[in-house]
């Protein structure tokens, strides 16, 4: 069960990853009322016994009317349609709310009306005449059409139909069935966004990503290039005739100026004729990207995001559609499944469903995942989720005799989750099962019944088993680095002062993207400030999603749809904005440690010096495995070639040429102090510190040994580090330059994957980057991390629905001392200096 969240498809949901709405599909299927949406009537197909069993049970004794509507014919054929009904023996209509009898001389008075009701039969409802009442409404259902009526004296009429359908209004619906409750399947998939709940549509936010720029100075991003800059020349030839002001920011002109931009006139087409002309060329690849590019997700008209057909949505279980149960937290969901009342046959029908509704829902939380809905989309969890959603479900299996392996469970769980999770952990061993976990929170470290330490450092000091056996041993252990820190005797200090800034605040006004409250968020500049809070509080929302997209779209970074928020002050004391996440540094075996924190141009300048290398006309190009010259071109400089699988995950093999060494023969006969370009690429950082001698390269990479990369290869694939590496490697890649002040970094848990030696050597780091000149912004729940900030925004009080605010702000002290925090009442034992 891996911590990284591998779904990346819109389709995929909690619901349809725990098969919570497989079950919700199947109990709709099996127990659910169609209800017409403009009666409010209950829509159901009768035969004739069902109907016949329902008056009587609903008004037993009262004297009621079979009837069954027919059209009546034009004037001239009213007398033998007349005859033809009594010849089938009925003799008796009901005109208005008279009951007359048949006559064939008085049937062309009835040649004003469209239909009439014919009377099949009159009687009492009561038990001993229900096969009769039966008899009549199937004689009715034959002549009518499939569909009857039945006049209760005193209670109006009553109507019953063998097809599905609405007989108040004649409206059709589909019969349920499991796959019409499918937003992945075209039976019940809203035919306007193909189940998705959205449409792509141009975003202005994206066709005018500054609005702060007028017409003149290029707001209109698109047209800023020299193959679409002839749309803003024709703009310009009709603005002065229509009162546009080019030299008006765009955030300023009127409504009527956009529509007329948007919209065009009779001479300029204007954005939206644009795109269309656009639209026209889209066979080629080039413009479809550009299109892209200016395309947001929008609501769907149609389904109003709720993805399904009409005809699904008015199916109702205790009252509710499928879509409404699927915007349920998981919390919520167990309330109300505990609460339904179902008529005994159906609850009978829906007992074993129900059962495991109730039990996926149970499971879920008890791993801390409450405060999800069914309809969240599974790619927008964070690993740590995603992986407790596994979980989730393998406790739903109830295995025994099978070996689970968690990889860091504690990822993304609030410190007051932990305890909780580690019971769960123990809940599968106790059953029979058997749990490996590799992890570095001290909680779930101490709830381990045997431990195993790998050493004694990392890279090529480790790979040992330093320690194996059972807890308590372990904590005598004091050999163990792990120890050591679990008894205190090595530790993160805890700041004997916390720094106040530079005077300035960047502030957030407004954020209320997802769960978020209208909240202020106040970041003071050039601190190490720390979002805090439970899972599921809103702290990727408020950090990544709102402030991060906001900046990001403020220094043209990229201009990706942001949170919503009212207003963003500060932002002008920054230089930039740096967001350094744990997605990897590159896709292929290309990219690698010693390039990204450009330590290989050094390198190369080293060799392209040597007196062999000048002697044969080597220069430092092609020491480079990126360009033509001294690669090995059957790989590309790769030193693997990739195969591809079609249909599966593609594949890289040493290549056959060089051997997966990269390089011509000629440029590996060339060695710096014994060592070849490519032996030199298998060096550890370490290594490479003690082998070079020249500064400037020395100060690189003793950045990645700062930090706790020194095991690291400089030409180790990209491909084969893990997120927490990755991270890693790009604030190496930030200070390596030197230079940066007044940037703002953003990090989300940046201790993923941490031991807490390499945590030290990580806030090290961190607080190196603040004294710099520079802000930094973690979203963290780790409590070493949070004790050494100078800001906590601690966000709550609960996950989902019941967090977004803001508990509390200020120091740790600050925090530790507020009663309503969760995150101050566990740090409180970590503030002692």
């Amino acid at each position: 069960i891996e911590q990284k969240n591998p779904v990346r498809t819109a389709r995929s949901t909690v619901g349809t990853a725990t098969e919570l709405y497989d079950y919700l599909r199947l109990l709709f299927a099996k127990v659910g009322l169609t209800m017409c949406p403009k009666c409010q009537q209950e829509v159901r197909g009768y035969s004739p016994s069902e109907a016949a069993e329902e008056l009587v049970r609903r008004f037993p004794g009262e004297r009621a009317y079979v009837l069954f509507p027919h059209p009546v014919p034009p004037k001239a054929a009213l007398r033998e349609w007349a005859r033809m009904l009594l010849q089938k023996g009925f003799i008796r209509l009901k005109v208005g709310e008279e009951v007359v009898e048949l006559d064939p001389e008085a049937a062309p008075a009835l040649g004003r009306r469209k239909t009439v009701d014919v009377v099949v039969d009159r009687l009492v409802l009561r038990p001993e005449d229900q096969s009769r009442l039966a008899d009549s409404l199937d004689t009715a259902f034959r002549e009518g059409g499939a569909r009857a009526a039945v006049e209760v004296v005193g209670q109006g009429l009553r109507y019953f139909g063998q097809e599905f359908c609405c007989y108040q209004c004649g409206q059709r619906f589909e019969k349920p069935q499991p796959l019409l409750f499918s937003f992945n399947h075209p039976l019940g998939a809203c035919p306007e966004c193909r189940g998705f709940g959205n449409i792509l549509e141009y975003d202005e936010d994206l066709i005018v990503p500054n609005k702060a720029l007028s017409l003149a100075q290029g707001a209109i991003e698109v047209w800023n290039s020299p193959g679409h800059r002839w749309w803003y020349e024709q703009l310009e030839i009709v603005a002065p005739k229509h009162r546009i002001d080019l030299e008006k920011p765009y955030a300023q002109l009127t409504e009527r100026e956009k529509k007329l931009l948007f919209d065009g006139t009779g001479e300029f087409e204007g954005i939206n004729g644009f795109f269309e002309e656009m639209e026209r060329r889209k066979y080629r690849l080039h413009v479809r990207v550009l299109l892209s590019r200016y395309r947001s997700p929008f609501p769907c008209p149609a389904c109003k995001e709720a993805k399904l057909k009409p005809e699904a949505l008015a199916v109702q279980v205790g009252g509710r559609d499928i879509c409404q149960l699927s915007r349920l937290t998981v919390e919520e969901l167990a309330r109300f499944f505990e609460a339904l009342p179902l008529a005994p046959f159906e609850a009978g029908v829906a007992e074993e469903i129900l059962r495991q509704i109730r039990a996926k829902l149970g499971f879920l939380l008890r791993v801390g995942l409450g405060y999800l809905t069914l309809d969240r989309q599974t790619r927008t969890l964070s690993g740590g989720e995603a992986q407790r959603i596994s979980l989730a479900n393998q406790l739903g299996s109830q295995l025994v005799g099978t070996l689970y392996v968690l990889d860091e469970p504690s990822i993304g769980l609030h410190a007051r989750d932990i305890h909780r999770l580690a019971a769960i952990v123990r809940d599968l061993a106790s059953v029979g099962n058997t749990v490996v976990v590799v992890e570095h929170d001290r909680a779930m470290i101490e709830a381990g019944d045997y431990l195993v330490e790998l050493g004694p450092a990392s890279g090529e000091r480790g790979g040992e088993v330093v320690f194996a056996g059972p807890r308590e041993a372990f904590l005598r252990h004091e050999q163990s680095l792990t120890v050591r820190y679990l008894l205190g005797q090595e530790r993160i200090p805890v700041p004997l002062a916390r720094r106040p800034g530079n005077g300035q605040t960047l502030m957030l006004t407004g954020a209320r993207e997802n769960n978020l409250k209208g909240i202020t968020l106040r970041v003071p500049l050039g601190t190490l400030t720390c979002v805090t809070g439970v899972s599921g509080s809103g702290k990727s929302t408020l950090v990544y999603d709102t402030l991060y997209k906001a900046l990001a779209r403020l220094f043209r970074v990229e201009f990706t749809r942001m949170g919503r928020f009212d207003r963003l002050y500060g932002a002008d004391r920054l230089r930039g904005v740096r967001l350094i996440d744990q997605e990897p540094i590159g896709r292929t075996p290309r990219s690698n440690p010693v390039t990204y924190i450009k330590a290989f141009d050094e390198i190369r300048k080293e060799f392209a010096a040597l007196r062999e290398a000048r002697h044969r006309g080597l220069t430092a190009s092609h020491f480079s495995f990126n360009v033509p010259g001294g690669r090995c071109e059957a790989c590309g400089g790769g030193g693997y070639q990739k195969l591809e699988m079609y249909f599966f995950e593609d594949m890289y093999v040493t290549c056959e040429e060089c051997g997966g060494r990269r390089y011509k023969p000629e440029v590996l006969e060339v060695a710096y102090q014994g060592k070849t370009i490519h032996e030199v690429l298998g060096m550890t950082v370490e290594e490479a510190l003690r082998f070079f001698p020249g500064p400037a390269l020395r100060r690189k990479l003793g950045v990645l040994a700062e930090v706790g990369l020194g095991y690291l290869r400089l030409g180790q694939p990209a491909t084969t580090l893990s997120g927490g590496e990755a991270q890693r490697l790009k604030i190496c890649a930030e200070l390596a330059d030197g230079a940066s002040e007044d940037l703002i970094y953003l990090m989300d848990e940046p201790t993923t994957g941490l031991h807490f030696d390499d945590i030290r050597k990580l806030m090290a780091v961190l607080n190196k980057l603040v004294d710099n000149g520079n802000t930094v912004v973690v979203v963290e729940h780790n409590l070493d991390v949070i004790k050494q900030a100078d800001w906590i925004v601690d966000l709550g009080p609960e996950g989902g629905d019941r967090g977004g605010e803001i508990v509390a702000e200020g120091t740790p002290e600050q925090i530790a001392a507020h009663p309503r925090s969760y995150t101050g009442q566990f740090l409180r034992p970590y503030l002692t200096r």
